[in-house]
């Protein structure tokens, strides 16, 4: 880790970085590929995002349609959605937090940018 003159092995440490980097990259393309949902109105709307916070899928229940009340409705669907946002950040933080600690909390690679 340390060569004779008491500097970091560049060699050693560009792997790391490299590893950190592929470890990165691999972690954004599984959240970018896993989905998770959100739902309100105790299940009436229900929306579906990728762990990179992407909307697929957005699901109605018939019972939460009121021709006379749509704000109501836009409320569940903002809701469902933030739901499922909080979700995606969730899985974020588990899947990228070790990652970005190792990064940037104090065991990063000194002189380089991330």
């Amino acid at each position: 880790m340390i060569s004779g003159g008491g500097q970091p092995n560049m060699q050693q440490l560009l792997q790391q970085a490299q590893k950190m980097q592929q470890d990165l990259a691999t972690a954004q393309e599984e959240l970018a590929r896993t989905e998770v949902e959100g739902q309100s109105g105790g299940g009436l709307v229900k929306a579906t995002v990728t762990g990179s916070g992407e909307l697929r899928a957005l699901v109605i229940d018939p019972k939460a349609v009121d021709p006379e009340d749509t704000e109501t409705l836009a409320d569940l669907i903002v809701a469902a959605v933030q739901a499922a946002n909080e979700n995606a950040q969730a899985l974020q933080e588990q899947k990228m937090g070790p990652l970005a600690q190792a990064l940037g909390g104090g065991s990063g690679i000194p002189g380089l940018p991330f």
